[in-house]
């Protein structure tokens, strides 16, 4: 019999501006995860023309959010590629089926939620601009574009969505949280729920790094360690 060496099921959540990228970034490089974001896969989907990206697409364009079944299924498919590697969900699951489908498949260890009071991420969110085609996210206060209002990599210009300006952050903010709540009580049941609050992601992901060492070993202070 082959014995497999466990393997961390890990999922953040956090409501849109609370630092999730940033925090996920951060534990992809200290502890070598491999990132599975539901938001990236889907435009990779749409850009490449996959049947599941045109269907997305579709419901996409007519301001209708896309069924379970179908970010389910998208979801699966990829984790199939990604069963022997760390996981870092993200953006999945949102809904309590979707969560129970993928415990049927992937059950999850531990959930990290970050959470920021909405006050703090309504001022973030007004300044964040965005690099439409590939989705890289900037911050005029705390992770500006080199050249203003220009993507660093592609020198194309950047936008504000529509969604970030003041008037409609606060209703994302709660539509976040009356889809999301569910997800996180049913976690909570399960025993795998952790919460880190607070206002600054700096101050934030200290905390998340103590509580992943005790999971995994930091492999970053591996490479610092090996010589040269």
């Amino acid at each position: 019999m082959v014995v497999r060496p466990l393997l961390l099921r890990a999922l953040i959540m956090g409501p849109p501006g609370s630092g999730k990228g940033t925090i996920s970034s951060r534990i992809v490089k200290h502890f070598a995860l491999k990132h599975l974001s539901s938001g990236d896969l889907l435009r990779e989907n749409m850009n490449k023309g996959t049947e599941i990206g045109i269907i997305a697409k579709t419901y996409i364009d007519q301001g209708r959010l896309i069924p379970d079944d179908i970010i389910t299924q998208l979801m699966l498919n990829e984790l199939q590629t990604l069963e022997q590697h760390h996981l870092l969900l993200d953006g999945f699951p949102r809904t309590v089926p979707q969560a129970e489908a993928l415990e049927k498949r992937c059950p999850i260890d531990t959930v990290i939620d970050l959470d920021v009071p909405f006050e703090t991420i309504q001022q973030r969110l007004t300044a964040r601009w965005i690099h439409p085609a590939s989705g890289r996210v900037y911050n005029l206060e705390f992770n500006p574009p080199k050249v203003p209002g220009t993507d660093d990599i592609t020198g194309e210009p950047l936008v504000q969505r529509d969604d970030d300006k003041p008037e409609t952050i606060m209703k994302r903010l709660k539509s976040y949280e009356a889809e999301t709540r569910p997800v996180l009580e049913y976690y909570q049941r399960k025993g795998v729920l952790e919460s880190f609050s607070g206002t600054e992601t700096n101050k934030i992901w200290p905390r998340v790094h103590r509580f992943l060492q005790t999971k995994l070993p930091d492999v970053s202070q591996k490479e610092t360690a090996a010589p040269d």
